[in-house]
């Protein structure tokens, strides 16, 4: 497929004058001059304030690069639209008028405030809207209202302390949604409970402390489930347990301290869990018994990680121990998985006591087996 590059320039009636005061001959003569030597100048870039065009069968292609502003009009039939890192604090409302094809907008480290509730009424086709790196407090209710075909919506780094429901009306096709890296302190209940096609869902690193128990009740699809880098303190029994089909789950950088015996039910296709750089010290028996173990749907094939929390090396770790030593050949970051307390273990590696601790007990096991076999009747 043929691509064509043209330059959108900003026209201005100067440009087709000649230097006031300059003969028109010698006008015409430096002009030619201008043909012969311009071929010449490489690398010069003719005009700064210029987004360029890539033109295709399926449509145009517009591409916008500081310092260009925003252009006064777009091709028609406009499919694909970025215009990143302009410094942009607004948007005019019909700022996407006259290209209804668009399928992707792409809008990522600006300094936007704000949007128009109608300002994605234009653009019914729109799949992908990148919203990365903004300034913005508040989404306008009704801004998805005719967004039935958007698939991906970025809304990282921006500055949300809060998230509405109504403000994500309308998105009835959302299989990516990333609010990763805002100011996030709580979720509505039931925020999700409309989105069946949902697959991607990031939260991480926002300032959640606890999470709606319906969070991920529905009709959902998770595969991919980012929660890292919050407050989480407890990961409560049901919470995951809608979503049978969750191949990656990150819990990494919280403060969970207690996790449910039940809190991993369920998630048989789960391929790697992170759980890294918590409060644990330890877990209740019969966590694992979904996860891992040979036989099971995935059997955890790209791997865990428990590393950095502060282990209490006991009795109370049998059941993780030999978890471990099941799944050594999966687990991420050993030497970091250490023992924190007793005293007299402080600093082991968790995997190599957890050899020791199996093979000692099956010393045992294998002594009083033999016992018994010497017993008299």
């Amino acid at each position: 497929m043929e691509k064509r590059e043209v330059t959108m320039s900003f026209w201005s009636p100067e440009r087709n004058q000649s230097p006031g005061g300059v003969d028109a001959h010698l006008s015409r003569t430096l002009f030619l001059l201008l043909l012969i030597v311009a071929p010449s100048a490489q690398g010069v870039i003719q005009n700064p304030e210029a987004c360029k065009v890539f033109q295709s069968d399926n449509g145009s292609s517009v591409n916008c690069y500081t310092p260009a502003k925003l252009p006064p009009y777009l091709p028609a039939d406009t499919i694909y639209l970025s215009m990143e890192f302009l410094n942009l604090t607004q948007l005019p409302p019909d700022a996407l008028q006259g290209i209804p094809n668009l399928q992707e907008l792409h809008l990522s480290s600006n300094q936007l405030e704000n949007l128009s509730a109608k300002f994605l009424w234009p653009v019914p086709q729109l799949k992908v809207i990148d919203l990365t790196r903004n300034a913005l407090t508040q989404l306008p209710p009704g801004l998805f209202q005719v967004s039935a075909a958007l698939h991906t919506l970025v809304l990282k780094e921006n500055q949300l302390e809060v998230l509405e429901t109504s403000w994500l009306h309308g998105l009835k096709a959302l299989v990516h949604l990333d609010l990763s890296g805002n100011r996030l302190q709580t979720l509505p209940p039931a925020l999700l409970a409309n989105f069946t096609d949902l697959r991607i869902l990031d939260f991480g690193n926002n300032q959640l402390e606890t999470l709606p128990s319906d969070l991920l009740r529905g009709p959902l699809k998770l595969e991919r489930l980012h929660l890292e880098g919050n407050r989480l303190q407890a990961l409560e029994e049901g919470l995951l347990a809608p979503q049978p089909s969750l191949h990656y789950l990150f819990l990494n950088d919280n403060q969970l301290a207690t996790v449910a015996a039940g809190a991993f039910r369920g998630l048989k296709q789960l391929d790697m869990l992170d759980l890294s750089n918590n409060l644990l010290t330890s877990v209740p028996k019969g966590l694992w018994t979904y996860l891992g173990w040979p036989g099971a749907a995935q059997a955890m094939k790209d791997g865990f990680d428990i590393s950095g929390n502060p282990w209490t090396c006991n009795q109370d770790l049998d059941d993780l121990y030999q978890w471990l030593v099941a799944n050594k050949d999966k687990m991420f970051s050993g030497n970091d998985t250490r023992c924190a307390e007793p005293k007299a273990m402080k600093g082991q590696m968790l995997l190599a006591l957890a050899m020791s601790h199996l093979e000692s007990k099956a010393g045992e096991e294998i002594g009083v087996m033999a016992s018994k076999s010497t017993a008299p009747y």
